[in-house]
């Protein structure tokens, strides 16, 4: 991770959990030269290779802490590393505008795109990180969130330049990350909000005793008010953050604010839910009307897509030209994600600009529902879709995770719960229980959640 943009080459992590198929055009569509190969994932590896008309040099991994595997490689990364020069690399790239890092999108509508960073993204945007997450020497920051997620949401090089210490998790679950926090004293988590959601709801006699307290920044979705609730019962704050690939994960943060500790805990879970403010290096983050590019009101109520401006946009989809130009017409960067901006700033998150459920000519937020739904302690998660509807157009359909050991929750008692929280147009026409289909990095694929409604395969 650091020494090959030292070497001038370009990062690309793969996410390990993806198909073949998928695997396969990443290393195709960046041309990639080498893959270092954890030896837990040759399977995987040598039938991607083997599909691809110019494969790239293969090179082991050996970790003596996972589980191993077969020995695919021409080398290994040891063995490599002994064989190399002693002659120290360029320590600065020919140009701060270099490519540093390729990233591709989680794909959940398509074929995932290459997001092109280079080394002025990764020093700016690493100083903000810094400044934004207030860290230190003294930090222990435990990973629960995967490398190939944003780069790292290039927090990796920071924590190690200053001085902290960077604990990797190997397989990160609600359970594995308590005991890692507590075994190497942690001061920061980072994770996706999955990863909260677990957590959360870990009954709170097997918790571990914290010697300090603990800050978690998660991003990815938007968390609901419940698991922030959850979490900060048991000593630990959620730091809020907001972004995509296309911004190097978290470019918007929501710290807290002391005055909210008087208010009462729904309250303040409900504050610290909105995504916060853009981070310093951001020259601009506004909420727009996207076809006249102008500025909502700051009113709380007016929607707008998110649009970011500054050095920690990325330069563009790799060899796609005409999606990075739609993406960024009228010189912002367009994100797809629908918001209100408030008096004092902050940006909250309303939904995705394709999963906005307009009912009778009234918007729905899924995000306002999933959050009501969320409230209820039999409910692990929710996601809400709109589903065709003769007289109003669209109406919200809720799919619901239980918790578990929680019982049985019937759709009737689900919504009668949603009427005490809801607008009448907002309360779901119907519910199905079971688990949710998401991405390898935590999105709910809402795609699929459609096509389970409408009876198609997934």
């Amino acid at each position: 991770h650091f020494a090959v943009p030292m070497a001038g080459a370009v990062l690309n992590n793969i996410n390990v959990r993806l198909d073949v198929e998928t695997v396969t055009y990443i290393l195709d569509h960046c041309e990639a030269r080498v893959l270092l190969v954890d030896t837990e994932f040759s399977a995987l590896a040598r039938r991607a290779v083997s599909a691809m008309a110019k494969p790239p040099v293969l090179i082991d991994i050996v970790d003596a802490a996972g589980p191993g595997g077969e020995r695919i490689g021409t080398t290994d990364y040891e063995s490599m590393l002994a064989a190399a020069s002693a002659e120290p690399p360029p320590a600065e790239p020919a140009s701060e505008l270099q490519p540093i890092s390729v990233s591709y999108t989680s794909g959940t509508t398509g074929r995932p795109k290459g997001v092109v960073y280079d080394h002025r993204n990764a020093f700016v945007e690493s100083l903000g990180n810094m400044i934004a997450w207030n860290v230190g020497p003294g930090t222990t920051a435990l990973w629960a969130v995967p490398i190939f997620h944003a780069n790292g949401w290039c927090c990796l090089w920071p924590l190690a330049g200053i001085g902290a210490t960077n604990v990797m998790l190997r397989r990160p679950s609600g359970r594995s990350v308590l005991q890692a926090l507590a075994a190497h004293d942690a001061t920061h988590i980072l994770g996706a909000p999955i990863i909260a959601q677990f957590m959360a709801e870990i009954p709170r006699e097997e918790w571990p005793q914290l010697t300090k307290p603990v800050r978690m920044l998660t991003a990815g979705s938007p968390p609901s008010p419940a698991h922030f609730m959850g979490l900060e019962a048991m000593g630990i704050q959620l730091d809020q953050g907001y972004g995509l690939s296309e911004v190097w994960g978290p470019a918007v943060y929501r710290t807290p604010d002391p005055a909210w500790e008087e208010l009462p805990p729904l309250e303040r879970a409900r504050l610290k839910t909105r995504q916060g403010i853009p981070n310093l290096v951001s020259d601009a983050v506004i909420v727009a009307n996207p076809e006249t590019l102008s500025p909502v009101p700051r009113d709380g109520t007016t929607l707008g897509e998110v649009m970011f401006r500054g050095n920690m946009v990325m330069r563009g989809y790799l060899k796609e030209p005409a999606a990075t130009a739609e993406a960024f017409a009228g010189g912002y960067f367009h994100s797809g994600d629908l918001a209100v901006w408030h008096p004092d700033g902050t940006i909250e998150l309303r939904d995705r600009s394709k999963d906005l459920i307009i009912s009778g000519g009234e918007n729905i937020s899924s995000i306002e529902i999933e959050n009501a739904i969320c409230e209820h302690e039999a409910v692990a998660d929710s996601a809400v879709i709109g589903v065709p509807d003769p007289k109003w157009g669209e109406t919200p359909w809720a799919f619901v995770e239980l918790r578990e050991g929680a019982g049985e929750l019937s759709v009737e008692e689900l919504l009668a719960f949603c009427r005490t929280r809801l607008a009448g147009f907002k309360i779901p026409k119907g519910a199905s229980f079971g688990p949710i289909p998401r991405t390898p990095t935590g999105k709910v694929q809402k795609f699929l959640l459609r096509a389970r409604l409408e009876g198609r395969p997934e």
